[in-house]
């Protein structure tokens, strides 16, 4: 199979299910988004300095966000064609594990006391890069709705769980790492 196809080249893009679709499509924007994110987290990921109970769980939101992209390019009539496994993947129970991790992460670092500036540790900065770039997928992922796309409710609360997730673990890290949150000094 080779890596191009050339079917791009006129600036249009294939969604699942054949649907042609030009590649500034709010929805191509925002499974776009979606794919940019999960490279930040692929990036954060491969910090040498992550701690070790973190690399399944980044494997578990790398998978969710794949799951995510797919279901924002497939267009409604092809939904059935998705499966429902993959969309109930990202359900309300995932959004409550996500909060239940992110309960935990906080009840390991200090107390919120000030804003933080996103860095720290290599780890840390990697991690607020990422909520970083969730941030904006969840703006695309809202923007797309607004135009009449259905989104789910599910979906939109899992990013927003996420970038709280990926605060908390950068928090973690940096606690962990020993250089502790840099505060920001107005």
């Amino acid at each position: 199979m080779k890596l191009y196809t050339r079917q791009g080249d006129a600036g249009e893009t294939g969604l699942f299910g054949g649907a042609r679709v030009k590649k500034d499509h709010a929805r191509v924007c925002a499974y776009g988004a979606i794919d940019e994110a999960n490279a930040a987290v692929g990036v954060a990921r491969a910090a040498r300095d992550l701690p070790a109970e973190l690399v399944v769980q980044l494997d578990g939101v790398m998978s969710d966000l794949f799951a995510a992209g797919a279901e924002l390019a497939t267009p409604p009539a092809q939904q059935k064609k998705l499966g429902a496994r993959l969309t109930a993947r990202l359900g309300a129970a995932r959004v409550r594990e996500l909060e239940e991790q992110i309960d935990a992460a906080t009840a390991a670092t200090p107390p919120l006391a000030t804003f933080v500036l996103p860095t720290g540790t290599d780890a840390a900065a990697r991690l607020h890069l990422a909520r970083a770039l969730v941030r904006r997928a969840e703006r695309e992922v809202v923007a797309l709705g607004r135009r009449r796309v259905r989104v789910r409710k599910e979906l939109l609360a899992y990013l927003n769980r996420l970038s709280d997730l990926l605060f908390a673990w950068a928090r973690l890290c940096n606690a962990k790492g020993g250089a502790g949150d840099v505060a920001w000094k107005p």
